[in-house]
C-alpha cells in the first residue's frame, strides 16, 4: 500500500495544557480527506531544511480528533528540538507539513485487567487508551510527568488507579516508571500491557514484563519513543537495532 502523499495543515491554535505540554490544533483544507477516528494514531510533522537538505521528520500522536481538526500534544524537554520549539513559538496561520496517518497503537482490550505505563511523551497516546477502555475495566495507569503541575485530568474507568511519578531529569540510570511498576499489587487474571517511554526505561519494563512476569506478546505492547542525549534520527537506528535483538 502506497504511503498518503503529505499534507499541509494550518495552525488554527495553541495553548498549554501544563507547564510542559503544548498543544497544537491543525486544520485547513489540507484536512478536508483525513481518515476519521484517528485518535492514537501517529503523524509525521515535516520540517523543511533548505532545498537540497531532506526535510526534519518528526513523530507524534493524534490526540484529539474532530471534524475538521485535529489537536497534536507535545511534550516540552530543556532540551528543545525542532518539533517542541516549532510548537512553542507556534502562531495562528502558520504552516507544517503533515505525513500519515499510520496505524492506531491501542491496547488488547481482551484482558481482565490493564496496566499502562509511560512518559509525558507517551502521555497522549495513554489518554486514547485510557478513554477506550471498558467502563468496567480494573487496572492501573503508571505516568511519569516533569513536575507536579504537569498532571493532567484523565477520562478513565473507575477501576483504573492513576499513579503519578514526578522525574524533573530523565537519565539512563535509573527508571522511576520500573519502581512504580515493581510497587503496584499485579492483580489476577490475564493482564493486558501497553508502555511508551524513554529508550532505556523501556528495556528495563519490556524485561519485566517479558521475563519477570511472562506477560504474553498478544497482550503486550512495548515501545520507545525517544532516547536521552539522542535526536530522534540517531533513537531511531538503535531502537531497530534494539528491536533485532530482542527478537532473537
Amino acid at each position: 500500500m502506497a504511503k498518503p502523499t503529505p499534507r499541509l495543515l494550518d495552525v488554527i491554535g495553541s495553548k498549554y495544557l501544563t507547564p510542559n505540554m503544548c498543544r497544537v490544533t491543525l486544520g485547513g483544507a489540507g484536512l478536508n480527506d483525513f481518515p476519521i477516528d484517528q485518535e492514537s494514531a501517529y503523524i509525521k510533522l515535516m520540517f523543511p531544511q533548505g532545498e537540497d537538505a531532506r526535510p526534519l521528520v518528526r513523530t507524534y500522536t493524534v490526540s484529539v480528533q474532530r471534524d475538521d481538526e485535529i489537536d497534536v500534544d507535545f511534550a516540552l524537554h530543556e532540551a528543545e528540538g525542532p518539533a517542541s520549539m516549532w510548537a512553542r513559538n507556534a502562531q495562528v496561520g502558520d504552516q507544517v507539513l503533515v505525513g500519515g496517518p499510520g496505524p492506531k497503537k491501542l491496547i488488547n482490550n481482551d484482558a481482565d485487567w490493564f496496566l499502562l505505563v509511560g512518559d509525558m511523551t507517551a502521555l497522549p497516546a495513554i489518554t486514547v487508551n485510557l478513554a477506550q477502555l471498558p467502563a468496567d475495566a480494573r487496572g492501573h495507569a503508571v505516568l511519569e510527568v516533569t513536575t507536579e503541575a504537569d498532571q493532567q485530568s484523565l477520562k478513565k474507568p473507575d477501576n483504573v488507579e492513576i499513579h503519578w511519578v514526578v522525574n524533573n531529569h530523565p537519565n539512563a540510570d535509573n527508571s522511576p516508571l520500573l519502581d512504580c511498576v515493581k510497587s503496584l499489587t499485579w492483580l489476577e487474571g490475564q493482564p493486558a500491557v501497553w508502555t511508551a517511554c524513554e529508550f532505556h526505561s523501556m528495556r528495563v519494563l519490556r524485561q519485566y514484563f517479558k521475563v519477570e512476569r511472562d506477560v504474553p506478546k498478544t497482550h503486550l505492547y512495548v515501545s520507545s519513543y525517544w532516547k536521552v542525549d539522542s535526536t530522534e534520527d540517531q533513537h531511531k537506528v538503535v531502537k531497530r537495532d534494539d528491536a533485532q535483538t530482542a527478537d532473537q
